[in-house]
């Protein structure tokens, strides 16, 4: 496989606030490839100098093969960018907004159409729309077409669906698909651990260091515990009951449940009696399969 982005001892700060430390990673040509991780581990700003808009203090990048500092200007025509934020003109409708996005790169909406058909045709009957007044998917349907309009080999997006409800991200991931499926590269960063299973390989970051790079399979099969799912109609007291426990190693809040590993020594039947005891008689106690999320706070943790 050919490598589309390539980072090697990538540092970079804001004064003395260290965003990205020492990261290096490979991703190949044709590859949906992930960062995962939370607000503030670094991932809008290694987006930024992988789309040539920052300069990294340390280390070097290519994308494509050209260095990403020596010949950006060359680079920006072979990228597509959807920061996080949505930064489309507002005051432009949805058609002069892709109009404007395709004369900038010295193309038309009718030369690349049949790349942005599927995605722009849901939100073709509101093209006289004011940008601004669009719903949160149909923005973001909006600016994957304008970064895509000028036929880019790769295609970074900076937490594309976040504040979009759960069709919509649903079908905004099988474009994704798509899209990879017609040769173009993507980068991609989400903090949703269900997102993260849909790439084809992922890199857990966390406070501007890499804590794994893999197959989200395999990056799952990495956690060295086991894991149970622990429930009860209190969860909060649950939690906090199960986090004084001697015989509890951790324990994290997964929606109605929260997630239990077990201290070096200790047993689960330990905890099912200390549970009893402290008036947990209803808790509900199952052995589980660690997720993307359980092995990324297992890393954390070391």
């Amino acid at each position: 496989m050919n490598t589309a982005v390539e980072a090697s001892h990538i540092t970079h700060r804001f004064g003395s606030t260290v965003a990205l430390d020492d990261i290096s990673f490979k991703i190949g040509e044709h590859e949906l490839f992930g960062f995962i991780g939370p607000d503030g581990s670094g991932k809008t700003t290694l987006f930024r100098i992988i789309t040539t808009l920052l300069v990294p203090d340390k280390g070097s990048m290519t994308v494509m093969g050209r260095d990403t500092i020596k010949e950006f200007r060359s680079l920006r025509s072979e990228i597509g960018y959807m920061p996080g934020r949505f930064s489309l003109y507002q005051d432009l409708t949805v058609e002069e907004n892709l109009n404007f996005y395709a004369t900038i790169f010295g193309t038309t909406i009718k030369e690349n159409y049949y790349l942005i058909e599927a995605i722009y045709s849901q939100i073709e009957p509101f093209r006289k729309r004011r940008a601004g007044a669009l719903s949160g998917g149909m923005k973001q349907k909006l600016a994957l077409s304008c970064a895509l309009i000028h036929k880019p080999s790769l295609l970074v997006l900076d937490e594309p669906s976040t504040g979009v409800d759960a069709v919509s991200r649903a079908e905004f991931w099988e474009m994704l698909y798509k899209l990879r499926d017609e040769g173009i590269t993507i980068v991609v960063s989400t903090p949703y651990m269900d997102e993260a299973m849909r790439c084809d390989r992922i890199a857990l970051i966390r406070n501007g260091k890499t804590l794994g790079i893999d197959t989200p399979d395999n990056v799952r099969k990495k956690f060295t515990q086991k894991l149970f799912a622990v429930s009860s109609p209190d969860i909060y007291s649950l939690l906090l009951a199960l986090r004084s426990m001697p015989a509890v190693n951790s324990a994290f809040t997964f929606g109605e449940n929260i997630h239990v590993t077990i201290a070096p020594g200790k047993t689960i039947d330990e905890v099912e009696r200390s549970l009893a005891e402290k008036g947990f008689t209803d808790a509900k106690i199952n052995g589980i399969i660690p997720g993307v999320e359980d092995t990324f706070l297992e890393l954390t943790q070391k």
